[in-house]
């Protein structure tokens, strides 16, 4: 069974349908479609069975002067904790963090297990461009990172981040039109999200006062993953 979804998610790579918004492109794995669920973009597979398993989540913000790649990877190369529905903690396992380079331009590449997202893998990328903070996140469940690696490896290197000059702000598809991926002030949009009680305005971070410049938005991206994934669950 597992040779047959191996072969499966391959072959979904090899007929990838175009993704584009106002400021970044790639190419979907076939059956994937991208929808706008508040101000973050999130992509599944349009197959019932395959929504469950993984998921894409795209955003962007106003950059600030925090917004930085060393401050990005600063973020995403530590352990994060937090905690879950009835009280418990927990704490992720951050795998790599660094520097990479996709069609020319330099992103931070992090991966963690259980970020937010008890039971799954997530996949951080975020740069900036421009006038722009931009994180994309990839959630896969943990039995299932293996199957779906190769997947997402294609699709980041197809990732292409743009700023069109004749495009205003107030017509981009923004998280909040202040603050930025860095800023300790800044809340996802709850409406948007959904997390009721989940919310991430009060985190605690085990990392130290060092992580006053929290990835907001990085966090929320998450966090939404979890809720869609629960969401189609039930």
């Amino acid at each position: 069974m597992k040779i047959l979804i191996t072969i499966l998610l391959s072959s979904f790579s090899l007929y990838a349908a175009q993704f584009s918004n106002q400021y970044m492109s790639f190419e979907l794995p076939l059956g994937w479609e991208c929808q706008l669920e508040g101000s973050e973009y999130v992509c599944q597979s349009d197959n019932g069975d395959r929504r469950k398993e993984a998921i894409i989540i795209l955003a962007a913000k106003v950059r600030s002067e925090q917004d930085s790649l060393d401050q990005y990877q600063d973020y995403l190369q530590k352990e994060k904790s937090y905690k879950v529905p009835g009280g418990k903690s927990l704490v992720s396992e951050p795998k790599y963090a660094k520097m990479t380079s996709v069609n020319g331009h330099s992103w931070i590449d992090a991966l963690h297990l259980a970020s937010e997202v008890p039971g799954f893998y997530t996949r951080y990328l975020a740069t900036v461009k421009s006038d722009l903070g931009i994180a994309i996140t990839f959630s896969v469940a943990k039995d299932l990172y293996r199957n779906y690696q190769a997947v997402f490896d294609k699709v980041v290197a197809s990732l292409r981040v743009f700023r069109r000059r004749n495009v205003n702000l107030s017509d981009v598809d923004l998280a909040g039109n202040q603050g930025s991926l860095a800023d300790p002030n800044f809340v996802p949009d709850q409406s948007a999200l959904n997390l009721g009680a989940r919310g991430t305005k009060k985190r605690s971070n085990s990392s130290g006062s060092d992580d006053n410049f929290m990835l907001y938005l990085l966090i929320g991206l998450v966090a939404a993953a979890f809720y869609f994934i629960k969401k189609k669950k039930k």
